[in-house]
């Protein structure tokens, strides 16, 4: 499978001057500046495949952003390689603008004082997309987004949910093999977040994007994403599957299920122990480094005994997250 995103020992660091108190100080501070070095991002690498969506995930003030920034082209690094499509980003930033797509949720691409679909045809010029493909891909955009309701409103008068819809369609319409979202659901309803969702998953599966998505929502994550990084103090802390993660840090899990026989000899499936055995009732949890996931001893235990009721629980998403970011601060 091809690499769309190539991150190589990426380093950023910002320098800052500290500000004395007092007047005195602040004549010092012009007189005789001391300097502070800041890490934002520090010799972070991974890849990203063409067609897959990455969770960049971390505490505020992780790196994230500043990563984000430097794949864009907005930021150039101190030290490192990136590639994105192939091309460095913050050496041929026209050429690179032109394989991107980009929405970061506070923020607009589109011109305030025009209708939404002013804006598309904007773009549509600035990116030389002939107007046939333009249109087949607004009305595909459409189907999924619901653009059509509100595209000849000005910008200024929509809602936050319509705007960052208007942005996903607009940072697409040239059809970029790579895309970026920063925070794009951030204040959104959960139906307008399921619609973006939907759009999303669509432009993966369907069309071979790759997206590289930073956000705060668990949810989001655990259902778009199946690979995850997290960052944290500007360091790579962690890169893997969410179920990866979920094996070692929320190996929380039990099967809990209801035998046909009570009497039957109850032996665990490889890699699970049995917690409780009570009559009929039987629970199950995880039993060293190769145990299953949740789902794979759900399997296993519905294979292995005749059943008559059987449930699960699992860690929520959050919850081995906050595991992996108290993981992470301990490194």
């Amino acid at each position: 499978m091809s690499v769309a995103i190539e991150v190589r020992g990426l380093s950023r660091t910002f320098h800052t001057t500290v500000r004395r108190p007092g007047f005195a100080g602040a004549v010092r501070s012009l007189v005789n500046p001391e300097r502070v070095a800041k890490h934002a991002v520090s010799d972070i690498t991974f890849d990203v495949a063409a067609g897959e969506l990455l969770a960049l995930l971390g505490p505020n003030g992780a790196g994230k952003s500043t990563t984000i920034k430097i794949l864009t082209g907005i930021l150039t690094p101190t030290s490192g390689e990136a590639r994105v499509a192939g091309v460095v980003p913050y050496r041929e930033r026209e050429r690179n603008a032109r394989n991107i797509g980009a929405v970061f949720g506070q923020r607009t691409q589109l011109w305030w004082d025009l209708p939404v679909r002013e804006s598309f045809a904007i773009l549509r010029d600035i990116y030389e997309v002939p107007k046939a493909e333009h249109a087949a891909r607004l009305k595909e955009f459409d189907d999924i987004l619901e653009l059509s309701s509100f595209w000849d409103t000005r910008v200024r008068h929509l809602s936050l949910g319509q705007r960052v819809r208007s942005d996903l369609a607009a940072a697409l319409l040239h059809d970029p093999p790579v895309v970026f979202l920063d925070e794009p659901t951030i204040g959104m309803d959960v139906v307008v977040k399921e619609q973006v969702r939907e759009f999303l998953r669509h432009q993966v599966e369907q069309r071979g994007r790759t997206v590289l998505l930073t956000t705060h929502d668990m949810t989001e994550v655990e259902r778009l994403a199946e690979r995850v990084v997290l960052v944290n103090h500007g360091r790579l802390m962690l890169d893997g599957t969410l179920d990866e993660i979920r094996r070692e840090f929320g190996s929380t899990w039990q099967v809990r299920a209801t035998l046909a026989d009570p009497h039957a000899e109850v032996v665990p499936p490889p890699g699970t122990a049995l917690l409780r055995h009570t009559g009929a009732q039987v629970v199950f949890g995880p039993d060293g480094d190769a145990a299953p996931t949740v789902h794979q001893a759900l399997k296993a235990v519905i294979e292995r005994f005749e059943v008559t009721d059987i449930a699960l629980d699992e860690a929520d998403l959050e919850d081995v997250m906050r595991a992996a970011y108290a993981h992470a601060g301990e490194v």
